[in-house]
């Protein structure tokens, strides 16, 4: 599927009610649960997306728009939405993600971009040169890639629990697909 934006922001309006649906109101053992040492929870997962919200992928987007190449984006701080955790509780971050998204996504409307925007370029500090339709298009795939790790680490609390029914399990035998995140 070659990017397009009616059917990114499709996906993008979808991401907050899908996670709000698989862990609202789910108990703390599911909430709060890992994969191992130095690996996140669900609700890690959802502070990690409100963190996103608020500093990345408009942001960047917007530094395309404004800038072009001659500004290179900020590193994305993989550990800013550890003080969300201390702060909100998980029904909270699911509210906050749900609230940032639908604003982003308000203000991404807003913006009316024309064909020729999507090829427009800003420096990534360490891909290099980016399109601001590369960057929209990983912002929906980043949910993707997030809601398969929930799924995962919520599947590897019953690793053991499934007996031999494991080996047809492919979330149980799934290492990942991305780097820490």
């Amino acid at each position: 599927m070659t990017f397009d934006l009616p059917n990114t922001i499709a996906l993008l309006s979808r991401g907050p009610a899908t996670f709000d649906a698989l862990l609202r109101n789910l108990p703390d053992a599911w909430t709060t649960c890992n994969e191992g040492d130095n690996t996140w929870t669900p609700t890690a997962v959802v502070a990690h997306l409100l963190y996103g919200e608020r500093t990345d992928w408009l942001v960047r987007a917007r530094l395309i728009l404004d800038y072009g190449e001659s500004r290179s984006f900020a590193p994305f701080d993989r550990a800013g939405h550890i003080p969300l955790l201390a702060e909100m509780s998980p029904p909270a971050l699911l509210d906050a993600f749900a609230l940032e998204r639908a604003a982003n996504l308000d203000d991404l409307r807003a913006l009316n971009l024309q064909p020729a925007d999507f090829a427009r370029r800003g420096i990534h500090p360490a891909f290099g040169p980016v399109t601001l339709s590369q960057l929209l298009a990983t912002w929906a795939a980043h949910d993707m890639t997030h809601l398969h790790q929930v799924s995962r680490i919520l599947a590897h609390q019953y690793r053991d629990a499934v007996g031999p029914w494991s080996q047809f399990m492919g979330v149980l035998n799934c290492a990942g697909h991305s780097g820490p995140a």
